[in-house]
C-alpha cells in the first residue's frame, strides 16, 4: 500500500506507516479529516488504492487491505459501506480541499474526504 516513492515527512518508515494507517482509518471511519497538505496528499493516494482493493471484493483483496488497516471493523466498513458507493470504479474516490493556515506553525491545512 505504501508506495516506494512517498513523502518522508521527517519520520522513519515505522512511524510513517503508523501515521498513514491512522489517517486512512480515520478517513474510512469518519468520512473526512483535517490534516496538513503533505499528509493529505499521501493519505489520498493510499485511501484511493484501498477503495480499489475493496471494489475487487475478493478474499485476497480483503487480506491485502488487512495488512495496512489493523482494525477489523475498519476493513469491514471499507468493504461493506464505502466501496459499494463507488461502483463506477474510475478512481477519484477522495478529494483534498485546502482550508487554512494553522496558527501555531503556519502549516497549510487541508481536508481529506470521501467523495459521495
Amino acid at each position: 500500500m505504501l508506495g516506494s516513492v512517498t513523502r518522508k515527512l521527517n519520520r522513519d518508515s515505522g512511524e510513517r506507516k503508523a501515521l498513514f494507517r491512522d489517517l486512512v482509518s480515520a478517513v474510512i471511519t469518519h468520512g473526512r479529516i483535517e490534516t496538513t497538505v503533505a499528509k493529505a496528499k499521501e493519505t489520498k493516494k493510499i485511501t484511493d488504492s484501498l477503495v480499489d482493493l475493496a471494489l475487487r471484493g475478493d478474499v485476497h483483496a480483503r487480506r491485502q487491505a488487512r495488512r495496512l488497516l489493523t482494525d477489523p471493523a475498519v476493513v469491514k466498513r471499507l468493504f461493506t459501506e464505502v466501496a459499494p458507493k463507488f461502483q463506477r470504479g474510475r478512481g477519484g474516490y477522495t478529494r483534498v480541499i485546502r482550508t487554512r493556515t494553522r496558527r501555531g506553525d503556519a502549516s497549510d491545512m487541508a481536508i481529506v474526504e470521501l467523495v459521495s
